[in-house]
C-alpha cells in the first residue's frame, strides 16, 4: 500500500478553510451578542424581558 503526500495547494486550501470557518464562528458570536444586547434596549417589554436575565448573567446593566 502506498500513500501519496498531500500537495501544498491542498494543504493551503485546508488551512484557508479552517481560518474562514473560525472567522465565521467569531462573526456569528458577535452578531448574536449584538442582537442580544440591542434587544434589551428596545421599548417592547416582552423583548426586553426575553434578554434581561442573559444580560445580567454577563454583568451587563440595562437599567
Amino acid at each position: 500500500m502506498s500513500t501519496t503526500p498531500i500537495s501544498s495547494s491542498r494543504r493551503a486550501a485546508r488551512s484557508v478553510s479552517r481560518i474562514s470557518s473560525a472567522w465565521q464562528q467569531v462573526a456569528v458570536v458577535l452578531f448574536g451578542a449584538l442582537v442580544l444586547y440591542a434587544v434589551g434596549f428596545l421599548p417592547m417589554s416582552a423583548a426586553h424581558n426575553a434578554a434581561h436575565d442573559t444580560r445580567h448573567s454577563f454583568v451587563f446593566p440595562c437599567h
